[in-house]
């Protein structure tokens, strides 16, 4: 379709959204004609009033003639005297493609590169330019893969396609705005009847009387009819709009063919689909698994640390490379599916550039690692920057103490329901052998950022059973172990069985929860640390003469004929 075709349709789409407004207003002012000549004055005053106060959202979203700003990107905004080569680089783009340069670059945190444009008039007269570059996307992919990025989000410009994103967007901002009014006023007026409702039923309680069940399945009933109909032409809006836009895209693909070559546009693409993933993934393992603990990776390695950890994970990272999604996002998502943009772009022709070399797209920048250092302060809280900085292997260690307290808390649960105590257990411990809570077993460093509140800090609470405390109560009371098992959950299997079958779903269950509590106990007299792996999992290493003698300890402990003192020696001794 043309772009004069596509600009017709934009509009015409845009000027459904006001002619939706000027029908439903028309239905407004019939209905309070019909009040007023029909109905009693009393009457008909009410439903006038009811009509006005639906007629006011309508008018608002109808008269939004500007589509306000969007916040910008936090970043770091680089001159070309700062970044001489990345400007060349991206003006070198835009020649190619055919348009004209950004007046403005901005590095930011994320795998992303975008060019937005504050043009005016329904984005008829352009405005100033800015290429927003994520600094994670540079670390991930090569010089020519990275131009194939430039050159598809410049491509749509070439193709005037943004001249229509303006429009579109106006369009679905007022549609939003809209129906979040009407939404919005459907729930004050909900929660106002439900706190008029509770008052009520207090007062009834208060009088010793029964009270009524809390209805308002009736209320805003109005505001949520008028929401839906926009919705509905929203839905439609997107819709007709997208087709479109999807055609943009694979436009944009063919110019980034045309300047970066088939084969690095394509492995662009695959290499996205992996950073995405690992860039995510690498904010919750790694970057921010210390904050619950009140602790920040070193200075400039908040970002800087993915790096490192991409070197390590590329066996993760090639299957990502081969995994692409076939359906679109989501129904409405302007850009095919990244299978579908693969296969296209792979099915051309070789333009023999297969074998071109390109450097890392870092080397562009001036200094890559001052730059990844400059974004913490542009992109983080100035409460998060205040934390004090600890190194790598500090921060895993510290910040799984913290999370063994957690770990450990269903084990300490079940002995004191045995009427087991203890003196005050030190918190320390792991997340071992499949009990990893809310983390991720095999992959990262620990459980997801933010839970490591739920720590119990240096110490346990006072009475808490420690390691000795059950060893002690094993020993007066070996047949303790098989019921402490069964104060965890048990599989169907499990739960049937009885005599010596049961006793061996039992023994792994013993097992871990005394390997869990030794752990503890370890870690406080600075015989076991936590280890940082930046290809796989923490884990928790011992000293050599321990390493090799605890899994004998802890079988002795839960042999049928049960002895503790290997154990005892090994993690208690002084």
């Amino acid at each position: 379709m043309a772009a004069s075709l596509r600009a017709l349709r934009a509009l015409v789409l845009l000027a459904g959204f006001y002619l939706l407004g000027i029908a439903l207003l028309a239905v407004l002012a019939a209905a309070d004609w019909a009040a007023a000549t029909w109905l009693h004055p009393a009457v008909a005053g009410k439903i006038l009033i009811v009509t006005v106060v639906l007629a006011i959202p309508i008018v608002r979203g109808m008269f939004m003639l500007r589509t306000p700003k969007g916040e910008p990107l936090p970043g770091i905004p680089v001159t070309e005297g700062q970044e001489p080569a990345l400007w060349q680089a991206v003006r070198e783009v835009a020649e190619q493609v055919g348009t004209r340069a950004p007046d403005e670059i901005v590095l930011i945190d994320e795998v992303n590169a975008a060019v937005g444009e504050d043009a005016r008039l329904l984005g008829l007269l352009p405005g100033t330019r800015r290429l927003y570059l994520g600094l994670p996307l540079m670390t991930g992919l090569d010089e020519m893969q990275l131009r194939a990025v430039l050159a598809h989000e410049m491509g749509h410009y070439a193709n005037l396609d943004t001249r229509l994103t303006p429009l579109i967007a106006r369009g679905r901002a007022q549609l939003i705005r809209t129906v979040a009014h009407f939404h919005e006023r459907a729930d004050k007026k909900i929660a106002k009847e439900r706190a008029k409702q509770e008052k009520k039923a207090e007062k009834r309680l208060a009088q010793g009387k029964k009270a009524k069940e809390i209805d308002t399945d009736g209320e805003g009933a109005m505001y949520r009819a008028m929401a839906a109909v926009y919705t509905a032409y929203g839905k439609f809006y997107l819709r007709a709009s997208l087709s479109g836009a999807r055609r943009q895209e694979l436009a944009a693909d063919l110019a980034a063919v045309r300047i970066a070559g088939r084969d690095a546009t394509a492995s662009a693409l695959r290499e996205l689909n992996a950073l995405d993933w690992a860039h995510d993934f690498y904010l919750r393992c790694y970057a921010s698994i210390g904050l619950g603990s009140g602790l920040m990776p070193p200075e400039g390695q908040f970002f800087g640390g993915f790096r490192t950890m991409l070197a390590a994970r590329s066996a993760d990272l090639d299957e990502l490379r081969t995994e692409l999604s076939t359906e679109p996002a989501s129904p409405y998502d302007s850009h095919p599916a990244l299978a579908e943009r693969v296969a296209r772009i792979e099915a051309l022709p070789d333009d023999g550039r297969a074998a071109q070399a390109a450097r890392p797209s870092l080397d562009l920048l001036a200094d890559a690692d001052a730059s990844v250092a400059a974004l913490e302060p542009a992109v983080l809280s100035p409460q998060v920057l205040a934390l004090p900085r600890v190194s790598w292997e500090e921060l895993v260690h510290a910040t799984m103490l913290r999370y063994s307290g957690q770990r450990t808390a269903a084990v300490h649960e079940a002995v004191t329901a045995e009427g087991v105590t203890g003196g005050g257990v030190t918190s320390g411990g792991i997340a071992a052998e499949g009990l990893t809570g809310d983390g991720i077993t095999g992959d990262g460093v620990t459980a997801e950022a933010g839970t490591a509140e739920a720590g119990t800090g240096d110490r346990a609470e006072a009475g808490a059973p420690d390691l000795a405390a059950l060893l002690d109560a094993i020993d007066a009371d070996p047949a303790l172990r098989w019921r402490l098992a069964d104060r965890f959950p048990k599989s169907e299997e499990a739960a049937a069985a009885t005599g010596r079958v049961a006793r061996e779903f039992a023994r792994p269950v013993v097992r871990r929860a005394l390997k869990q509590l030794a752990d503890v106990e370890l870690t406080a007299r600075g015989l076991a640390r936590w280890q940082l792996s930046w290809s796989e999992s923490a884990t928790l290493g011992y000293r050599s003469d321990i390493y090799d003698r605890l899994d004998e300890a802890l079988d002795a402990a839960v042999a049928d004929q049960s002895d503790t003192e290997p154990l005892r020696k090994l993690v208690l001794a002084p």
